[in-house]
Order: C-alpha cells, then structure tokens, then sequence
C-alpha cells in the first residue's frame, strides 16, 4: 500500500461517517433523544477532525504531471466493468481529491459541525432529523470525493433528495411551498445533468465513467468541439439551479425562509456550492472547448445574480429573506470569477465558495438563536439588541462586515481575487461587481441601525430575549475563526487551490 493510498482510507472514511451515523442512528430508540445528539456529535466531530486532516495532508505539487496529476489520495473499486458497454474502470468508486475539493472538505466539516451544534435542542423528533441530516451531509462529501461519473451523479443526488422532508416537516413559514419549489427546480436541473452525462460517455466512446480519463478526452480532442459547445450549457444551467444562477434562483430565497437552522447552515453554507463545483467539474474541467466559448455569457448571468440578488436584500424586511438574496448575490461572484476563465478568477470563486459557506452559515445560525425565542423575523419588530443580546451582536456584526468584504475577513480574501480577475478580462463587468459590493454594505448597514441600535422595543423587556447559549457561542466561534484564518493567512487556501486550477485546461495565468 503507497501513502497515498493509505492517506486515501482517511477521504473513504470521512465520507463513511455520515454514513455509519445514519445507519446506528436507525437502531437507536426515538425516546432516546439525547443519545441522539450524542451520537450525531461524536460522528461530527470526527468529521472536522478528518476534514482538516485532508485539507492539511494535501501536498502543493509543481510541475503538470498530466491530467489529473492534481488528484491525490486516491482510491478506486471497480464495480462493473468490461461487460456490454462498459470496459475498463467502466463504473467505479472512485474517490480522491485535488486542492479545490479539499478546500471543500474542510468548509463541510465545519458548517456541519456547527449544523451540529445548533440542532442540539431540536425537540420534534431528533431521530429522523439527524438520519435525514446526515444522508445530506453524506451526498456532499461523495460529490467532492467522486472522481467517477456514475458515483458523482448518485452522491448529488443523494445530498439534494432530503431536502424535502428536513424543510417540509422541521421547517416553518410556508414549508410545503419552499420545500415543493425546491424539489421541482432541482430535480429539473439534475435531468439536465443525466442527460449531459451520457452524452459525454457516448461521444467519448471510452467505456468508462472515470472522470480523470473523460477530463484528458475533452482536452485532447476526443470529445468534438461543436459536441462540447452544444452540452456545456446542459452542466452549467443543471448545476447552476442548484448554485442559484440566476434566473434559476428563485428556489433559493424560499427555501432559506422556510428551512431550520442546521438545514439553512448547510443549505447555503455548503449545498449551494455543489452548484458551482459542478459547473467546474463538469463544465470546464470536462469540456473546455465548450467553456472557452459560453463563458461571456455566464459572466453576464453571474453578473446580473450578483446585482439582483444585492438590490432584492436592500428591500427585504425578513431576516432569512435578505440573507437569501445576500447569497443570490454572493453566489452570482462565484460565477464571474469561474467564467474569467483565469486561474486568479476561478482561485477566487473557490475562496468565496468556502467564504461565502462559513459566513452564511453563521448568520443563519444568529438568525435561528434569534427566532428561536422571538418566533419573528421581521426587522421592524426589533430595536435595541445590543442591550440585551452583546455576544449576538457581535456575532452577528463580524459576519455582516465578512458579507461586505472587509479586509482581514474571509469576504475579502475571496473578493479581492474575483474583482482582479474580472477587471483583467470584463472591465465592464468588474465595475458591476463592485457596484453590487456596494449595495451589499448598504443593506447590511440598514439592517445593523435597524436592528442593533436605538431604543429596546418594549416587547422584548424583562428578559424576554436571553443571549446566546454556551453551543451556540461554540459553534458560533468556530465559523469565526474560519473567516478570519481565511482573511489574515490566505496562503494555506490559495496555494492548494491555485495548484489545482492552474491545471485546468483552457485556464490562463
């Protein structure tokens, strides 16, 4: 066994975990409730523990060695091959990650440990919440892990199909209605997926579903050039459903107001960037010749996100209501810097992913400790928190100016490389940019005089409002530090994720 194949047991049992939480948590009784949490807690935090490993073992590698010289820790099962149309590695499980999963590894580990601990007071049938949280949880750490078709498919999937239980029976304000809307436009987006799939390994004509070998076919030559222009859009607006590109977005918006705390964490914290992953790993790194050709267009749809999504929050009166067009807008970044095409653009969106994943997930797990008590969300019913909630506050405040970009913060380290990018390729395009920055710090500033400041509203005298809990504080602090390990010591994050880019066909310097 090499290292890296023993290094890899540790990115197979990373994605076991969830797994084997969900599958002891079936045999454990639903009276047990705090057993429940226990378990799901040990579990979670084994998967922050390996999820930082993985990021941390990653070695930064020099010269292109060939395609998929990037991936490392690799494993592979075969499962059915040399049989019909199938031959060699025809469908395997197949797993390892490059610099840009690893980096996704991490941010999913710590949205769901916190996910984690923001559930613990979950009352209504804990059992199955975990159950269904976990099979999510699972879903996302195989699509960043799959390196085969087959698998990445079933992973993505696996990740979007709770969804719809965890928002319509632990979810609030119209849940059916969120969790309905959700379901149809994923399920669309994904059709279009499957379509796109068995497209390739028909063109390819290789037997096989190994994404490695499909990514050298689509930079060869293999997979025809006009074949590559007529599929890409298939990825990009099948993944882009579920990344919030607009005008496919509207799901989203909905499905924060409606979803639970956990389920809001890692739905914008980390589900969202499936999406975008999708779009690198099926779109560009599968058919450049394809991106290379649509990417103007994704610029000016990633553009209008970014703008749209940032002016809707300035209207909104709903909490979840104005993070959910904040992550519109945070995710239309995301699209522009993969569209530049350049390895400071798409390094970039890969920062905002992680980001945009520790920030949100930390202003929905304030908004929960919030409506948890006050059963509101409505901006105009507050005044005055400072006086009453400090630590909420403060919170609250540190992820609002990571929202904005401030330097020393996440948002910046992310923001910083999208606009260099964008004002190298679109100049245009880079103005808009930090237009929709600008619009973004007004409503955060809005919200912060709205609600923060001012008198106390009188209905929440008398210690009606009580501050955050000691899990909470826990899981609060861990997203902190994320965001500000990723705005003072970018190096850790750019260098992995630059190593891997810069390989990608098509991608300039």
């Amino acid at each position: 066994m090499t290292f890296d194949e023993a290094q890899g047991y540790a990115v197979l049992a990373t994605l076991a975990a969830p797994l084997l939480a969900m599958l002891l948590l079936v045999f454990i009784p639903g009276s047990q409730k705090m057993l429940v949490r226990y378990v799901s807690l040990f579990f979670a935090a084994i998967m922050l523990g390996l999820s930082v490993y993985i990021f941390a073992a990653y070695q930064v590698h020099g010269p292109d060695l060939g395609p998929g010289s990037q991936i490392q820790m690799q494993l592979r099962w075969a499962w059915v091959e040399n049989t019909g149309i199938l031959g060699e590695n025809g469908i395997s499980f197949y797993l390892g990650v490059d610099g840009i999963s690893a980096t996704m590894a991490l941010l999913t580990g710590v949205v769901a440990f916190a996910g984690c601990l923001a559930s613990w007071k979950l009352d209504f049938r804990p059992k199955d919440f975990f159950i269904l949280f976990w099979m999510l949880v699972g879903g996302v750490y195989g699509t960043f892990f799959s390196l085969d078709l087959f698998f990445f498919f079933f992973f993505y999937e696996l990740a979007v199909v709770p969804l719809y239980l965890l928002i319509g029976v632990w979810g609030s304000t119209r849940k059916e209605y969120g969790a309905m809307k959700l379901t149809l436009m994923l399920v669309a987006g994904s059709v279009l997926i499957w379509i796109g799939i068995f497209a390739v390994f028909h063109e390819a004509g290789l037997g096989t579903f190994d994404m490695v070998r499909l990514w050298a076919a689509g930079s060869d030559g293999t997979l025809d050039p006009t074949f590559q222009k007529t599929f890409f859009p298939l990825f990009v607006i099948g993944c882009g459903v579920l990344a919030a590109l607009w005008p496919f977005h509207t799901w989203s918006p909905d499905g924060h107001m409606s979803a639970p705390t956990a389920v809001s964490m890692v739905h914008a914290g980390v589900l969202m960037k499936l999406g975008a992953f999708g779009i690198i790993r099926l779109g560009i790194q599968l058919l450049p010749v394809g991106a290379e050709f649509w990417m103007p267009g994704l610029m000016v749809l990633g553009t209008i996100g970014a703008v749209y999504g940032a002016t809707a929050a300035l209207t909104q009166r709903d909490f979840k209501l104005i993070s959910g067009y904040s992550s519109v807008s945070h995710m239309g970044y995301v699209l522009m810097g993969l569209a530049t095409m350049n390895s400071i653009g798409i390094t970039g969106a890969v920062l905002q992913m992680f980001s945009h994943g520790v920030m949100t997930a930390l202003v929905f797990l304030m908004i929960g400790a919030l409506y948890d008590q006050a059963h509101t969300r409505d901006l105009k019913d507050f005044g005055g928190l400072g006086k009453v909630m400090p630590t909420w506050v403060v919170f609250y405040t540190i992820a609002g100016l990571a929202n904005v970009g401030l330097p020393g913060l996440s948002g910046f380290t992310a923001e910083f490389h999208i606009f260099v990018a964008t004002f190298r390729t679109y100049p245009l395009f880079g103005g808009l940019a930090i237009f929709a920055a600008a619009l973004a710090a007004g409503y955060m500033l809005r919200m912060f005089s709205i609600v923060f400041f001012g008198p106390l509203n009188p209905r929440w005298g008398g210690g009606a409002l009580r501050d955050l809990r000691p899990l909470e504080v826990m899981a609060g602090g861990l997203l902190i530090a994320s965001i500000v390990v990723m705005g003072v010591w970018w190096a850790p994050f750019t260098d992995r994720i630059g190593a891997s880019v810069t390989l990608i066909p098509g991608v300039t310097g």
